[in-house]
């Protein structure tokens, strides 16, 4: 483990500290997959977590945002990054089939297509998930990707030997899935001219499953056994693995670059979905896992770093659909104003236009395993989480951030229906727009 100990402490340290906003700075936008709220140690809830020095680290240096969320799975949190436009508009409510048709319309406006009128180079490395195969192989390019490399699944099979798409055709990938995801963002990056600024979209497919145990240089979990018997008995310490091993390869990623290339970087870590229900550590009770539309869903973490970026911890209202917005706005780029808020206020500790969480989850499909369809809307403390088929519940986040607690089940105060009509009249107006 020389080299783990070694990287974490020579990147921690590479860390930049806060420094004036550039006019252009380069972006990176990094996110793991099946990470949730409470699988992070930045934020000091629930308990087992992994080894992530290198995040905490960004944590440490740069803004956290406690109030960040996400859709429920994969599918359609890329879109509202990709289009600045929640689910409903889009027709991506949940994790899309991998034969389907239906994923999103290369006739959408990408965040990639508005960043082309700017001075930016421009990828997205990783995990594509947008379409099915049905699609074509070709999807990110009519998305505004000339360059993609990635999963274009939901997952890959076998993180060590893997089909991915480079160019428009499948190719097939040996190396462990997170260092070769990690070796092409660092190839990219050094073959920038160092005169044009760049925004690099990063989507690891870690951690999620299979779960399994990642080559031994990446972790400190050593001693775990790799057979399919002790990773079904407890895959917490394997998702974990995978985590410290995600952690290691972000390290490496920041080494690569010189000095000046960090210092001009604003990083983006987020989680694209709540943590697994077969690893959620019965932190949310029943509320637990990805594709609910509770916070165990849906809570995700989320830290900024880079130039103009303070220290500190944010409790600002932050949406996945905010991204497009954000990140439009930091290259210069017209971007067209549908559902996204620009949260770059934030960074350096300032109000923002967001005063609702809005989340989503439907399909076609029925649902599988700990799948809740329905809505949920935030505002303030107070959260109306709406399941289909189902009476709506009410929730006092502040009291009660597990949601345990029903406010409606004793019957509905005045209060109590005056904050639902609220709500209510927010779904109509976000609806209605």
């Amino acid at each position: 483990m020389k080299f783990r100990t070694f990287l974490a402490t020579t990147c921690i340290a590479a860390m930049p500290a806060l420094a004036q906003a550039a006019d252009d700075p380069n972006i990176l936008l990094i996110i793991a997959e099946d990470m949730g709220f409470e699988a992070s140690r930045c934020y000091s809830v629930g308990d087992q977590q992994a080894k992530i020095p290198y995040i905490e680290a960004m944590c440490d240096t740069g803004q956290v945002f406690e109030n960040a969320y996400s859709a429920p799975a994969c599918s359609p949190t890329r879109a509202t990054i990709m289009t600045g436009k929640y689910g409903f508009r889009t027709v991506v409510g949940a994790a899309i089939p991998p034969g389907s048709t239906k994923g999103l319309s290369a006739e959408e406006a990408s965040l990639f297509d508005v960043i082309s009128g700017t001075n930016y180079s421009s990828n997205l490395i990783g995990k594509w998930h947008l379409a099915g195969d049905g699609e074509g192989l070709d999807h990110p390019e009519r998305m505004g990707v000339s360059d993609y490399f990635g999963i274009f699944r939901g997952r890959a099979r076998d993180y060590s030997d893997f089909p991915a798409v480079s160019g428009g055709e499948q190719v097939r990938v040996t190396e462990y899935a997170t260092t070769a995801l990690t070796d092409r963002a660092i190839d990219w990056i050094d073959d920038r001219d160092t005169d044009q600024p760049w925004f690099l979209w990063l989507a690891y497919n870690a951690p999620h499953s299979p779960f399994h145990l990642p080559p031994a240089d990446l972790h400190s979990a050593g001693g775990l056994p790799k057979g399919e018997e002790s990773i079904t008995a407890n895959r917490l310490p394997y998702y974990n693995a995978a985590l410290e091993a995600l952690d290691t390869e972000i390290g490496r990623l920041f080494a690569s670059m010189d000095e000046e290339t960090r210092d001009n970087t604003v990083s983006m870590f987020i989680g694209d979905n709540g943590t697994p229900n077969q690893v959620t550590r019965g932190f949310y009770g029943d509320h637990d896992a990805k594709g609910t539309i509770f916070e165990g869903g849906t809570h995700v973490p989320l830290v900024v770093t880079g130039p103009g970026v303070k220290s500190g911890r944010s409790e600002a209202f932050v949406a996945t659909v905010d991204l497009f917005t954000t990140i439009a706005g930091l290259t210069g780029a017209d971007a067209p104003e549908v559902d996204g808020h620009d949260f770059a206020p934030a960074f350096a500790g300032e109000e923002t236009s967001r005063d609702y969480i809005y989340v989503e989850h439907f399909s076609a499909e029925e649902p599988t395993r700990s799948d809740v369809y329905g809505w949920a809307i935030r505002e303030g403390d107070f959260k109306l989480v709406a399941e289909e088929g189902v009476e709506p519940v009410l929730y006092d986040l502040a009291a009660d951030p597990r949601e345990a607690v029903n406010l409606l089940a004793d019957g509905v105060s005045s209060e109590e229906a005056a904050i639902v009509d609220s709500i209510k009249a927010r779904l109509t107006e976000i609806r209605e727009q």
